[in-house]
């Protein structure tokens, strides 16, 4: 039974299943084939972190909008890197990499991450030595799309827009390198904002609830295009991009990272539920948390309890899906939500 909920800030969904024990996996956006993935890993008995790491590959292979996996969201020195994170909701355990390079398989290297070492977050050109000694294929990540896109912003539009602020040359006219420029009246804000949208900042977000109980949340991107070479969003941070507890459900986020990493939209949406919140409440207070202070950010977040109840809320865009698949549909279902 789907429930619409009008908060003001965005339309919010709430669906409770009426089988608690059924697995189910929910994903950021359409990706569609990453959902069916996870789904034939749970379906077959296997077990969250599988459904998690298979199904973000999927979406990491396919390229998905662009914005996931190799060759695209190239960096303002055209390359493009990885970000990553998966969660264990039973252990608490995490893996992560961030600004990872050379390696295309980027989930998959936090997995090892979460299993092999007794660390959480491992970063840039170690992350990539770490991947090459558990066996990864070291290779470029450049495509000639990736290289086309960096061109067209770095020669014909003279690296417009940017994210640098309150240095010299004027970013907002001119290319790089830059110096710190020292004034009293610097801007608090970029004089030219980012498109911030779903081919921009888009990240594949999931939740999986396998047959046990236990849940998992991970996250797939290849950040910002045009980023500042290093910079890492959201994305790969526990409780920023994704975050479970098998005690209570899990959370992933979607949307502009260096805003949203500074609220813990995951975290906050699974603490929400654990005081007794509505999956749609929950996100929404998350949401909402953020458009107080940015209320020009563009996001989202899904969120499921331990039993199955999921929900979603979003800003700044005009509407957001996601995918769910369980046992009590025949296929992934598409649900969209109006922010």
């Amino acid at each position: 039974m789907i429930k619409p909920l009008l908060f003001g800030l965005c339309l919010t969904i709430n669906v409770i299943r009426s089988d608690p024990n059924v697995p189910i996996v929910i994903t950021t956006w359409g990706f569609y084939n990453a959902t069916v993935k996870a789904w034939d890993v749970l379906k077959d008995g296997g077990v969250a972190l599988d459904a998690v790491e298979q199904g973000a590959s999927v979406c990491e292979a396919l390229q998905c909008d662009g914005t996931v996996g190799y060759g695209g969201s190239p960096d303002e020195n055209s390359e493009t890197t990885l970000d990553a994170l998966i969660m264990d909701g039973k252990t608490m355990n995490v893996g992560a990499v961030g600004a990872l390079r050379r390696i295309k398989s980027v989930i998959s290297v936090a997995r090892r991450v979460l299993d092999h070492t007794k660390h959480s977050f491992l970063v840039g050109e170690l992350a990539t030595q770490f991947a090459v000694q558990m066996g990864f294929k070291e290779e470029s990540l450049t495509t000639p799309e990736s290289k086309g896109l960096w061109t067209k912003w770095h020669e014909e539009n003279n690296c417009q827009p940017n994210f640098w602020m309150n240095v010299k040359p004027d970013p907002t006219q001119h290319c790089g390198p830059y110096r710190e420029l020292r004034s009293s009246s610097m801007d608090l804000e970029p004089e030219v904002q980012m498109i911030i949208n779903r081919y921009n900042h888009d990240t594949i977000g999931m939740i999986a609830i396998d047959e046990n109980g236990d849940i998992a949340a991970g996250t797939s991107t290849n950040g910002a295009k045009y980023k500042i070479p290093g910079r890492i969003g959201d994305s790969p941070i526990p409780g920023a991009g994704a975050y479970a507890d098998n005690a209570v459900g899990g959370a992933a986020a979607t949307g502009d990272g260096d805003i949203m990493l500074r609220f813990l939209p995951s975290f906050l949406a699974v603490e929400e539920m654990r005081r007794g919140a509505s999956p749609s409440e929950a996100a929404n207070t998350a949401v909402r948390r953020i458009a107080s202070h940015y209320s020009n950010f563009m996001g989202a977040v899904i969120a499921i309890t331990k039993t199955g109840e999921y929900g979603a809320a979003c800003h700044g865009i005009s509407s957001f899906p996601f995918v769910v698949r369980d046992n009590t549909r025949e296929i992934a279902e598409v649900i969209t939500i109006t922010c």
